[in-house]
């Protein structure tokens, strides 16, 4: 009796190891219990050719004994879809017994110089398994590198106006007849919750190769975790009317915000919005092909103002020079890029009698901010905004 009961559960085991374990006709163990489907994060090279791919690997936690899949489809991030990648959708499916599987997604270079930038992949559907995650991330890692003095430059003179300024940044060191500083955080971050200290520092302004180098760093410093420089002509040299050209290559990233303007002469008696504000150049550093050109005045009390934005060229402003330039006169203010005029501002009403002013320069990269946000992972230090000349033409 005992050999018959012995038997019988001997039986009954093996039933069980059969309903739990299959052959994958390849000598491989195939287990019932449904698997958990696991997608790793990836990253690829952002490259220049059609070649040029993410590889996200799809795994199961164990072999089955049916096909398991599931549906992925790619979704924008800071990479667009047909631009930075080739969007793709579909349902990946894992034969019986097997493990791994591949997803691939071309990717579309470029020699633009840029942050490295994301997308997703949403996870759904899954047949005969669990996802272990709804979503993936990829990044794109650029591998572009500065073109080095390439881009637009502008003529030293033209016809009826004459070279009354400019700072060529040929010294040894900056020229601190024509620049000053401002030091320090700032009233709220400057008004706009900026997140960097800026300091006098050479290891965040200096001279190299003819530019003027203005850094950006990540650093803890004076309670901020960035640093950066914001040089001025206040109560040194400032202009009112003429022809203003700036030759400059910018900085890029997620946070990042370059900026050439100019203020009032009388800002410390008036306050602003009354002194006025000419941006001649704002880009953020998560748009780095777009640039702005606005003005800033009071209106009755309230902040007013008036702006319009172009596109670079082609590829992004950090990628080479270019000339950001102003016409003011008693009429207008136009703005250039490159000599080709995209904005204009009447300045002949009453209310805008700040513009018949003369104004000072102002050249600094703000970290972080209202506008253009605060960096992240892929923002890249330090950055580097190089101003190879300024110069002042008056009729």
């Amino acid at each position: 009796m005992k050999k018959l009961l012995l038997l019988q559960n001997l039986a009954i085991a093996l039933v069980f190891a059969a309903c739990g374990k299959d052959d994958d006709g390849g000598g491989g163990t195939v287990i019932s219990q449904p698997p958990t489907i696991t997608v790793d994060a990836a990253s690829g090279l952002e490259g220049n050719d059609a070649n040029s791919k993410v590889s996200f690997a799809a795994k199961l936690s164990n072999a089955f004994n049916k096909p398991v899949a599931f549906s992925y489809v790619t979704a924008d991030g800071t990479a667009k879809s047909g631009d930075d990648f080739v969007s793709a959708s579909g349902t990946l499916t894992f034969a019986t017994g097997e493990t791994e599987k591949t997803i691939d997604i071309a990717l579309l270079g470029d020699a633009c110089l840029e942050a490295d930038e994301l997308f997703t992949i949403s996870l759904s559907n899954p047949e005969n398994g669990s996802l272990k995650a709804s979503s993936i991330l990829a990044t794109i890692l650029n591998d572009d590198v500065p073109s080095g003095e390439a881009g637009y430059t502008s003529p030293d003179s033209y016809a009826g106006y004459t070279l009354v300024w400019a700072d060529e940044f040929n010294g040894p060191s900056i020229d601190l007849t024509n620049w000053t500083y401002d030091i320090g955080r700032g009233s709220n971050g400057w008004g706009n919750n900026e997140l960097q200290y800026y300091t006098d520092r050479p290891a965040n302004n200096y001279i190299e190769d003819g530019k003027l180098v203005i850094e950006a760093k990540q650093e803890s410093f004076g309670g901020a975790s960035y640093t950066s420089s914001r040089l001025k002509t206040q109560g040194l040299q400032s202009f009112k009317f003429g022809r203003i050209d700036i030759r400059a290559k910018l900085p890029y990233g997620k946070g990042i915000w370059p900026a050439l303007w100019m203020l009032g002469d009388n800002i410390n008696a008036v306050s602003w919005p009354k002194c006025g504000e000419i941006d001649i150049m704002e880009v953020i550093g998560s748009e780095p092909n777009k640039l702005h050109g606005t003005v800033h005045w009071d209106n009755n009390g309230s902040h007013a103002q008036y702006g319009q934005s172009t596109l670079a060229p082609s590829c992004t402003f950090a990628d080479e020079y270019h000339v950001f330039s102003l016409i003011w006169d008693e009429q207008s203010i136009k703005w250039l890029l490159d000599d080709v005029q995209y904005n204009v501002v009447d300045i002949t009403p009453s209310g805008l009698s700040e513009f018949k002013e003369n104004f000072f320069f102002i050249f600094n990269v703000a970290v972080g901010g209202n506008w253009p946000g605060s960096p992240d992972g892929s923002t890249k230090f330090p950055q580097q905004m190089k101003v190879d000349y300024v110069r002042v033409f008056q009729q």
